[in-house]
């Protein structure tokens, strides 16, 4: 019942939790379909996800509706955010191979610091699956992870994943802070901020107050890894266009209880050329089988979000005290940055001596 559109990788989700996390917010338990996917297939997967242009018309489903969440009287009430419901914003993005991605960020610090990375901060980490894969991966260097979201929600969601995760806590922990403005007692080899969180960042003044603070938490010669948009989107950008895809959902038996519905980014979006900011349309609907009597869930905002270019990047790192020491067009060593099938902008930004 899935085309190949709608298929996903392997979706490294602990079941239990996850099951519990829905259930506590829209009362019924779900389990993402999972399907293994060829690097090339999710590739393409990936085209289509949080950070591309692709346009997708009539998606079928009312963006009006709001999503309710329970407070500490068990009552309904509205989800703040798409970011105060971290379960569904995790199944989400659950197209994405973490533990390709992960291979790519390590492999490529130590190519540009030339040392491992055994320490790792990962800023705006949402439910923190890179910065549990950098643990988790076979034969992988890093030792301790420290990820940082301003969503408290986030926060609790990513700790209770450690928890279901890890062997061993001691080598994890999760922060409560803006990326803005942060600091440590300690320092790190590398630094991620990844699926185009950089973009919350709408002011020079902002970008340069997180990379300067990243600069003082990194080690001598450590990295910067950050994943944006493609520049060509914003350049090609003659009209905002709806960009959607679908999470097929699974019930605890494998036959399929309905899908998960997510937009990023619509066409009646406002795009601002003077100071590159769209306020995206953020949406999430979870749609239920006719047969389960809960109803249909969503939650939709708009979110203002800066789109980079490379020029800009350089500029902004050797005033923060970095330089860009590589450039890539996907979180994969072979895919340059003007290659035809680039579609991010991946910058690799060094601590200079």
């Amino acid at each position: 019942y899935i085309n190949m559109m709608l298929r996903l990788p392997v979706f490294l989700l602990q079941v239990n939790l996850f099951v519990a996390s829905i259930r506590d917010n829209v009362g019924v338990a779900f389990v993402p379909s999972t399907k293994s996917l060829t690097r090339k297939e999710i590739q393409v997967l990936a085209r289509k996800g949080a950070m591309s242009r692709r346009k997708q018309r009539n998606a079928g489903f009312d963006n009006s509706k709001g999503f309710s969440v329970k407070n500490e009287n068990n009552a309904s009430v509205p989800a703040e955010n798409v970011y105060s419901l971290p379960a569904l914003y995790d199944l989400a993005f659950g197209y994405r191979s973490y533990e390709q991605e992960v291979e790519f960020l390590i492999e490529t610090h130590k190519k540009y610091s030339q040392f491992p990375a055994k320490s790792i901060l990962e800023l705006a980490a949402g439910p923190g699956r890179h910065s549990l894969e950098a643990l988790n991966l076979k034969d992988s260097p890093v030792l301790q992870v420290t990820a940082l979201d301003s969503s408290p929600e986030m926060v609790n969601y990513g700790e209770n994943l450690a928890r279901n995760e890890l062997d061993d806590m001691s080598s994890f922990s999760y922060e409560l802070g803006d990326m803005r403005n942060y600091s440590f007692d300690k320092t790190f080899d590398s630094a991620w901020i990844l699926l185009g969180s950089l973009q919350h960042m709408t002011t020079n003044h902002d970008v340069c107050s997180c990379f300067q603070s990243t600069h003082k938490v990194l080690e001598k010669g450590g990295t910067l890894i950050l994943e944006l948009p493609h520049p060509r989107e914003t350049f090609s950008m003659g009209e905002c266009t709806r960009n959607g895809w679908e999470v097929p959902l699974e019930d605890e038996n494998g036959d399929k209880c309905g899908e998960l519905e997510i937009v990023w980014g619509d066409e009646d979006d406002i795009f601002d050329p003077i100071s590159q900011i769209r306020n995206f349309t953020v949406s999430m609907e979870l749609k239920n089988n006719e047969q389960n009597r809960h109803e249909s869930q969503s939650v939709r905002e708009v979110v203002p979000l800066r789109q980079f270019t490379n020029q800009e990047i350089n500029s902004l790192a050797i005033l923060s005290g970095f330089k860009v020491v590589a450039v890539f067009g996907a979180l994969d060593m072979e895919v340059d940055v003007n290659d035809d099938e680039a579609f991010r902008l991946i910058c690799v930004l060094q601590k200079a001596e």
